[in-house]
């Protein structure tokens, strides 16, 4: 079977070299073993994404030295996939509309004497306390009816009692345990962003045939979801292998906002490509 990996940006912003780290562990992991590499766009934010900051990536990713597949699978292009898997979890009967603010699913956390900073490692926000969980039928029509903005979450413990025992493999920490429950009752999709990062990462990686996953350490914990959606959805189980973050001199991991590690500010400033590289850390061949 050929290896296919891949490098899935968001358009929010200006790549930094934590990307370029990141875009050139998948494509050397990709020719180490004679594979494919593929470019996905994660433009499902909307009101972030910007056409501009994808013309950047294509154009720092290009300026490196990477070069992938086309098309370019673009998620913004492709909601119709996700909804077909939201049907499927819907029929299922794992999905609930959730009527709660973030706001006030923290307020219901700390009344109940649990701090909503103790979040599994890559869970997007506070554990959600079940609130909507139970609202019967009759309330949920009612609200829906008047249009009260909701997401969907997956009934985590159904969905786990249906899929049963489930491992993944990490091809750097070998076979783990997965354990979905950590994050609660994740939200799915929302009225104004009609996937999640969870549901669509895992349906994109099924229809690109992904065979390895490469992603930053941060992302590790998300993959017990993921394998979750696998089996609901019966969909192919990929490997996974994690790398390091790149962080700063206080520690703390590259972020867009930083503008003077951007690959473009970089580029501007006079590096090569491989001062790039080697200021990223990058120590292999691409």
């Amino acid at each position: 079977m050929t290896v296919i990996t891949r490098f899935a940006p968001s358009p929010t912003g200006l790549l930094h070299i934590g990307h370029a780290y990141s875009a050139q562990f998948a494509m050397a992991e990709a020719r180490r073993l004679d594979g494919r590499f593929l470019l996905r766009i994660e433009d499902i934010d909307t009101s972030r994404c910007q056409p501009e900051f994808e013309a950047a990536i294509a154009e720092d990713l290009a300026w490196l030295g990477l070069d992938w597949e086309t098309p370019v699978r673009r998620q913004s292009e492709h909601l119709g996939d996700y909804q077909r898997a939201l049907d499927e979890l819907e029929r299922l009967g794992l999905l609930y509309p959730c009527f709660c603010t973030r706001k006030e699913i923290i307020a219901e956390i700390e009344a109940a004497g649990h701090a909503p900073h103790d979040i599994p490692p890559g869970q997007a926000g506070p554990f959600y306390p079940g609130t909507c969980r139970d609202l019967n039928a009759g309330e949920r029509d009612r609200r829906i009816g008047a249009n009260d903005p909701f997401s969907l979450r997956l009934h985590m413990a159904r969905a786990s009692a249906q899929a049963g025992h489930l491992r993944w493999r990490d091809l750097t920490r070998g076979g783990i345990e997965a354990e979905p429950e950590i994050f609660g009752d994740v939200v799915l999709a929302r009225k104004d962003t009609p996937t999640s990062y969870h549901l669509a990462v895992t349906i994109d990686d099924y229809l690109q045939k992904i065979s390895i996953v490469t992603r930053g350490e941060d992302l590790f914990a998300a993959t017990h979801v993921h394998r979750l959606l696998q089996e609901l959805l019966g969909l192919d189980v990929p490997d996974y292998r994690h790398h390091r973050l790149l962080t700063n001199e206080n520690g703390r991991r590259f972020a867009k906002r930083d503008r003077a590690v951007t690959i473009a500010s970089l580029r501007e400033a006079g590096k090569t490509p491989a001062e790039v590289r080697s200021i990223a850390g990058w120590e292999g061949e691409l």
